[in-house]
C-alpha cells in the first residue's frame, strides 16, 4: 500500500524485544523472538500462562507484526504438587474474593491444570476480569474463557457516547486520537496511546459500557 512504512524482520525484532522489556508482565530474558516476514515466532518459558500472554500482547503491538506464533511453554512452580482439586478450590476462592467477578453466575472446571470458565454475565469487563483472576493462580497451565456476555440491548449510537463519556474523564488520555466502531456490541479500538497505562485505560472504558458484548484492541503503541 502507498504511504505505508515497511519495517525489516531485523527491525520488528528489535522493538519486539524492547516492547518485552517495557512490559513489566513479562520475563523478558526467558523469551526467544525469531521473525520470518513479519510472522513472529516467540520461543523459551515462563513461570505462568498469564506471563505467556503478556508476551503474546507485546508481540502483537509491535508496528509491522502480521502474525505471533507462541511456542512459550509454562513452568509453573509447584504445579506437580498442586491436584486439579486443590486448583479448582483456588479458583472459586479467588473469583468469590474479587467484587468485581459475579462468582455466583461462573461456574468451573479443571482439567491437567487447564481451567475452563462458563456461564452468563452482563459485562465484557465481568468476562475478562474473571480470566485475569484465575491467570496468575498457582498450577493453572491455561484458561479457555467461555463465559457469554448477555449485555442489555443499547443502540451503538448510546454505546459509542458512553464511551466518549468515559474517555473524556480519563486525564491520561487525550480522546480525539481514538476512533470508535461498534457493530453488533463489538467495540473495535482503533487509533495511538502513549503508554500501557493508557492503553489500559480505554479498553477498560470501553469494556465497562453497558451494552458492550466484546473489545476489539487495534490501538497502536507510541510512546512519547
Amino acid at each position: 500500500m502507498t504511504g505505508m512504512l515497511v519495517r525489516s524482520d531485523a527491525e520488528i525484532q528489535t522493538n519486539v524485544l524492547r516492547e518485552l522489556r517495557w512490559d513489566t508482565r513479562v520475563e523478558e530474558t526467558d523469551v526467544g523472538v525469531e521473525v520470518d516476514q513479519g510472522v513472529v515466532t516467540l520461543t523459551g518459558t515462563v513461570s505462568s500462562y498469564a506471563k505467556r500472554m503478556a508476551a503474546q500482547e507485546a508481540a502483537h503491538r509491535v508496528a509491522g507484526v502480521r502474525d505471533v506464533a507462541n511456542d512459550i511453554e509454562v513452568h509453573t512452580a509447584g504445579s506437580k504438587q498442586r491436584t486439579d482439586t486443590d486448583i479448582a478450590q483456588a479458583v472459586r476462592q479467588a473469583l468469590e474474593w474479587n467484587a468485581h467477578v459475579p462468582a455466583d453466575n461462573i461456574e468451573t472446571t479443571v482439567s491437567k491444570g487447564w481451567v475452563t470458565l462458563d456461564g452468563t454475565v452482563d459485562y465484557w469487563s465481568h468476562k475478562l476480569e474473571a480470566e485475569h483472576v484465575v491467570l496468575p493462580l498457582t498450577g493453572v497451565h491455561g484458561v479457555t474463557n467461555n463465559i457469554i456476555v448477555a449485555a442489555p440491548e443499547v443502540s451503538s449510537a448510546g454505546i459509542h457516547d458512553s464511551i466518549e463519556e468515559a474517555l473524556l474523564r480519563r486525564a491520561e488520555r487525550e480522546a480525539d486520537d481514538i476512533q470508535i466502531k461498534i457493530v453488533d456490541g463489538i467495540v473495535r479500538l482503533s487509533g495511538k496511546v502513549h503508554s500501557y497505562r493508557e492503553r489500559r485505560a480505554v479498553v477498560g472504558a470501553a469494556g465497562h459500557a453497558p451494552g458492550v458484548r466484546g473489545v476489539e484492541d487495534h490501538l497502536i503503541l507510541e510512546p512519547y
